[in-house]
């Protein structure tokens, strides 16, 4: 079957979007139910229905590009990814997994391919946990892990519930009819950026992910004493940042000794209150991020972490509430499909490398749907989450090719 990847109009595409951002160029940023979301959503639809392709989107938003096989009742073939970016970011992470997917179909309609199984494209909702903390919504939702119940209760940083923003918006439908079966899909694969930079190191185009590192969410609010910088004297205080701050680095520590060299741990927001030069800080606000590839080292530093706040809020004399928000399984891609991307690779004259993700993808919770695996392409000295994020157009073109490869093969069972 001869391939032809329109590299130049999937770049071309993946720039306009790119433009539909709450901020200027080079820029990107899009959260989830901003009015750049929406405007991001209809250009996918726009797009998706260009090509001949039916679209549907359910009640918390996951947009779902379906390309009709010859079998309708045979188990479909799911591919995808995400288009909202956090504050700051790049035109790539997310994006190539869903217009990578688009141009991957739009060429196996053009080779003449009639699929036994039907392709869907999924555009998962809020990949990044930017509007409420918590990453990975639609995926969630889809697997069961997030229940309606608990995801009307998510509040972003003004206090507005998931509930109330999907009201303002529009999206009125039921939330528990967004869970898929466990037989709704025969596989998933997801095309995404490395977000690291082992394949530009060894000079590789495509990595095969083997293994998906388990993430973690931990909230930790501290409330201490407030008072004048001036008036209040040093051994009278109780500092709710200085406790953080010993926090934070327990945090750093926990990691260090974990054992593990998988094991990477941020302390990535710290707020205080007041917030004045001239006022002891009364109240701090942290949130923090786990991941190993294997839970119990990742738990056992968890663990850790919670057994030195205890401690360092008892010497300093802080109250604290600490909320395990989330703490998700590592994922072992499916070996059927990692040998099918493999195949592929083969297929095209691709070279490739076996690896893991140290990021977490809505591919960590498709794998409790249905059997999973990724395809990696190199990013430029490993940069995501910032405007300077950069794939080139042959190294996406050739992550294209092999997806493509792929759904055909899988798509023929």
């Amino acid at each position: 079957m001869h391939l032809e990847i329109d590299e130049q109009r999937l770049q071309n595409q993946i720039d306009e979007l790119s433009l539909i951002s709450e901020q200027a160029p080079p820029v990107v940023t899009r959260v989830l139910f901003s009015e750049a979301d929406q405007r991001g959503r209809a250009f996918v639809k726009k797009l998706a229905e260009e090509s001949g392709l039916r679209v549907r989107q359910d009640a918390i938003g996951n947009i779902f590009v379906r390309w009709a096989g010859r079998d309708a009742g045979a188990q479909p073939i799911a591919t995808g990814s995400h288009i909202d970016a956090i504050p700051n970011a790049g035109k790539f992470d997310g994006v190539v997994g869903v217009l990578g997917a688009l141009e991957a179909v739009r060429a196996l309609q053009k080779a003449g391919l009639k699929p036994k199984r039907s392709v869907e494209i999924i555009i998962f909702t809020a990949e990044e946990p930017t509007r409420f903390g918590f990453g990975c919504i639609g995926s969630r939702m889809l697997a069961g892990t997030l229940t309606p119940e608990k995801a009307i209760l998510l509040k972003d940083s003004d206090g507005t519930t998931l509930e109330e923003w999907r009201r303002k918006v529009g999206w009125s439908d039921d939330l528990a009819m967004v869970r898929l079966p466990k037989d709704g899909y025969a596989a998933f694969i997801e095309l995404h950026i490395e977000q690291g930079p082992l394949l530009e190191r060894e000079g590789l185009p495509i990595g095969v992910v083997e293994k998906i590192a388990a993430p973690s969410v931990t909230r930790l609010d501290l409330t201490g004493v407030g008072g004048h910088a001036g008036a209040m004297l040093m051994p009278d205080r109780h500092d709710a940042l200085l406790a953080g701050a010993e926090i934070a680095l327990a945090v750093e520590q926990a990691a260090l000794t974990s054992g593990s060299p998988d094991t990477v741990a941020t302390t990535g927001i710290f707020r205080i209150e007041p917030g004045a030069v001239n006022s002891v800080p009364c109240l701090a606000h942290l949130e923090i991020d786990l991941r190993d590839t294997q839970s119990s080292t990742r738990d056992a530093a968890l663990r850790r972490i919670e057994q030195a706040t205890g401690d360092i809020c008892r010497r300093r004399g802080i109250q604290f509430n600490l909320q395990r928000m989330a703490a998700d399984p590592p994922v072992v891609c499916d070996p059927k499909l990692v040998s099918a991307i493999a195949d592929a690779c083969s297929a095209v004259g691709l070279p490739f490398k076996r690896m893991i993700s140290r990021a977490y993808h809505d591919s960590s919770f498709m794998s409790q749907v249905c059997p999973t695996a990724m395809i990696f392409i190199p990013c430029r000295g490993g940069v995501s989450h910032r405007p300077d994020e950069y794939s080139s157009p042959q190294q996406i073109k050739a992550g294209v090719a092999v997806l493509a490869r792929t759904l055909a093969a899988l798509t023929s069972e």
